[in-house]
């Protein structure tokens, strides 16, 4: 019996050391301690606080899926020209019309059976006829609509969460909501507008031939030929100010961002500025190797966004598949430039529907009042159960005090992200640790008043009282369940720091309260009980 004490303490003492070991940089401010147990422990660090604590940035993004629908209709109509072009099919036109319809006119009406048996492939696309024996109208099956628009959602999503966790922001909170729309919390952001930039720029890098005889005035006026765009160029000048030059390129992109392995920031060693340097995988390197090739003398304009950064001449082969983007950046710029290449483009572009920046004074004062608040709650409970219980109230405070710290330096163990409604569980459970203590030091009472031993009453107040407390907390982390599972943001917090109080409580309310009473009861043959 005293070998099983003695465990219990142990065990007990055991998980109170690795909790502290986690709530000390917690409570001191130190972001790490060095580790007793290395292979066994990760390093301690501080507990992250949520938005509403420390402040930072809320976003509702929306993400703009037709477009989406747009650039794959785009894609399929370069398909088709290909296609067409090697089955050496007479098209005589090949435009989109609308959101996903696709007009096809041939010059001649028998070229319509090879298309047709081009068609066969593409199972995705809906076949009607036209006005015209020798057209053809084709559009996106509903079931494709619907997954070009839910995968465009999801991608944007990982997207925009590789954005931010290359950009360094410690737990941002990014998650979908209904059909389109991405809630996007930054918590201690201190660059609100440098993240919005990075997070809505929809980064679509591309490289087009310039068009070196096109008329750059009637480009201007609105002239411009079939299969060309006007684009502008930014360039500085000596005084650094920015202007944009027009070109007129070619509108099909030999190459593509999505081929893109790598991108960095380096400094260029003729004029001392930053740049970026990309790579290529193993298929854009050769199609890279083969554009410059067959296009030696000839400018090819680096584009991202609609936005020439550069539009250098291509003076031999470049088979190495690696380029430089270059536009008079600064180093904050090429930066973030190097990040949303990296983490790839976003399949469509999104518009910010609402931007609530939380100051941090704010969140100060919710900090200082939440602890105000632990603080005098947790004096008025102590005061109560030491004076209403006398010894026994000072043990019960003794497992309050076990539990707390087995909370915060489990959460702090687990990374969570404190938030006001985080706060709020550990009050609750605080409040059911209170209650469980009363109910057990009342069963004691009253077998202590039918004339009952200590030992015998203290057994008999943990029995009588171990199904009433097992059946609150299990109805407790039901709800809890139910809550982190159908639940958002502050309402899953919520549920995290309230369950683990739950399960806490259990633990040392009916095992931690107890080994105590075992010891005192084995180390003095008590006749009574201060309670």
């Amino acid at each position: 019996m005293k070998k099983t004490v003695k465990w219990k303490v142990l065990s007990l003492l055991l998980v109170t050391v690795i909790a502290g070991y986690y709530l000390f940089p917690t409570i001191s401010g130190r972001s790490s301690l060095p580790s007793l147990l290395p292979p066994l422990l990760p390093r301690a660090e501080r507990l992250n606080l949520g938005l509403d604590l420390q402040g930072g940035m809320h976003l509702v993004l929306e993400v703009v899926t037709e477009k989406a629908v747009e650039n794959t209709v785009d894609r399929l109509i370069a398909e088709l020209r290909r296609e067409t072009e090697k089955e050496k099919i007479a098209v005589e036109q090949m435009t989109r019309e609308g959101l996903d319809r696709i007009r096809i006119r041939l010059q001649t009406k028998e070229d319509l059976d090879g298309l047709r048996r081009i068609l066969k492939s593409y199972s995705n696309l809906q076949q009607s006829g036209g006005a015209d024996p020798a057209e053809l109208s084709l559009s996106l099956t509903s079931g494709e609509m619907k997954r070009i628009q839910e995968s465009a959602l999801r991608q944007s999503l990982e997207t925009i969460r590789n954005r931010v966790d290359q950009f360094g922001v410690a737990e941002p909170h990014i998650v979908q909501e209904g059909d389109r729309r991405i809630i996007v919390q930054l918590p201690g952001i201190k660059e609100p507008q440098r993240a919005i930039n990075l997070i809505g720029k929809t980064a679509i890098l591309e490289f087009k031939l310039v068009v070196e005889d096109a008329n750059i005035a009637e480009a201007v006026a609105g002239k411009i030929p079939e299969g060309d765009e006007l684009l502008y160029i930014r360039r500085t000048d000596e005084q650094e100010k920015t202007s944009k030059v027009p070109l007129v390129v070619q509108k099909r992109a030999i190459l593509t961002g999505d081929l893109l392995t790598s991108a960095q920031v380096q400094i260029e060693s003729q004029t001392n500025a930053p740049v970026v340097s990309i790579a290529f995988d193993q298929e854009g390197t050769r199609l890279f190797g083969e554009a410059t090739a067959a296009n030696v003398g000839r400018r090819l304009a680096i584009v991202l966004d609609d936005t020439i950064y550069s539009a250098p001449v291509v003076r031999e082969k470049i088979p190495g598949g690696k380029a430089q983007i270059s536009g008079s950046f600064t180093m904050e710029e090429a930066r973030d430039l190097a990040i949303v290449l990296r983490a790839g483009a976003l399949p469509a572009p999104v518009n910010i529907i609402s931007n609530l920046t939380v100051g941090p004074s704010l969140g100060q004062d919710s900090i200082e009042k939440g602890v105000w608040a632990a603080i005098l709650g947790g004096v008025l409970v102590i005061a109560f159960m030491a004076v209403y219980y006398r010894l026994s109230g000072v043990i019960a405070n003794f497992a309050l005090l076990l539990n707390l710290i087995w909370l915060v330096g489990a959460l702090a163990s687990l990374r969570a992200t404190l938030t006001l409604p985080g706060i709020a569980g550990i009050i609750l459970g605080i409040g059911m640790a209170v209650d469980s203590n009363v109910l057990i030091l009342e069963r004691i009472r009253e077998e202590l008043r039918l004339g009952k031993g200590v030992r015998s009453a203290i057994d008999g107040g943990y029995d009588k009282a171990f199904l009433t407390i097992i059946d609150a907390h299990v109805t407790t982390l039901i709800t809890a369940f139910a809550l982190f599972l159908f639940g958002t943001g502050p309402v899953k917090g919520f549920a995290v720091t309230l369950s683990l109080g739950v399960i806490f409580n259990l633990v040392t309310a009916l095992t931690g309260t107890r080994v105590v009473y075992d010891w005192m009861t084995q180390r003095w043959n008590l006749k009574t009980l201060s309670i």
